[in-house]
């Protein structure tokens, strides 16, 4: 059952149609549906709703039939009850099947999301909130026509949006980017036509590196670059003044999105904004 939600955003009814592991800490989910025909999307860190189902329930409980009032009533449910929020990016899509793939973080210790995917089946039932319009106000990553450096940082969180930008970029695009994961089998070979310096970064018992790792960068030459930096939120904060305040880009040049933020759900992190 669908409803339309906000244009250019709607619901969509998916199924999980495969599941495969990319890494100790990620897992791809590919989901169908018959519906997936409405939705577009240009990609790169195109943002996502995704209802999952409490364990023991055939689908996620999102009161739907009640058109616009829809979040206010799923609000309301009892907490066993109303589907399991989360917010992801679109990895990809394809046509001729549709389907569309979104990476999850495999957390230890597991929230619900995570416990979701690392049990995740062929035939599994979710609901998608998406655009059914491609270029939307869910995707962050603008870089401005001048732009002649790009310079990306994610953390896991972030790697399924950066790699989606990394191989959205044309020949020629220069690009410097950092991408901070916790295991070394968490690496990805990313394939992208532009000019791009990508370095992993691996942590070391838990400890975030990624201010100390840009700070001691040289980057490539530029008069007019933009900056994209997402993940958990203190970090992206850092990284924000770093190049704010120590290598004076402007302000304005600079997108940055936190995920997460340690310590919090994301219950707690939407209910503190």
């Amino acid at each position: 059952m669908t409803t339309a939600v906000a244009a250019p955003f709607r619901f969509f009814s998916l199924r999980v149609v495969r599941t495969r592991r990319l890494g100790p800490s990620l897992v791809r989910v590919t989901f169908g549906g018959d519906d997936l025909h409405a939705f577009d999307s240009l990609g790169r860190d195109q943002s996502l709703s995704l209802f999952l189902p409490h364990p023991g329930q055939p689908e996620p409980v999102v009161p739907l039939d009640l058109g616009d009032g829809w979040w206010q009533a799923w609000r309301e449910l009892p907490d066993g009850v109303r589907a399991v929020m989360r917010s992801y990016t679109l990895r990809s899509f394809r046509r001729d099947p549709d389907e569309l793939d979104i990476d999850f973080v495999l957390h230890t210790p597991a929230g619900p999301a995570s416990r979701w995917a690392s049990r995740a089946t062929a035939g599994d039932r979710v609901l998608l909130l998406g655009p059914v319009i491609a270029d939307n106000r869910a995707v962050r990553f603008r870089p401005p026509e001048d732009a002649d450096l790009v310079v990306l940082w994610g953390d896991e969180s972030a790697v399924p949006a950066a790699t989606a930008i990394l191989e959205s970029l044309p020949a020629g695009a220069r690009v410097q980017a950092w991408l901070e994961v916790p295991h070394a089998g968490d690496i990805q070979d990313v394939r992208t036509e532009a000019d791009a310096q990508i370095t992993w970064l691996v942590r070391h018992e838990g400890s975030p590196m990624a201010v100390d790792a840009v700070r001691a960068a040289q980057l490539p030459a530029a008069e007019r670059p933009y900056v994209w930096i997402a993940g958990e939120s203190g970090q992206v904060k850092a990284l924000r003044r770093h190049f704010v305040q120590e290598r004076g880009v402007d302000r304005r040049r600079i997108t940055f999105v936190g995920y997460w933020r340690r310590g919090m759900t994301e219950e707690q992190l939407r209910a503190a904004e």
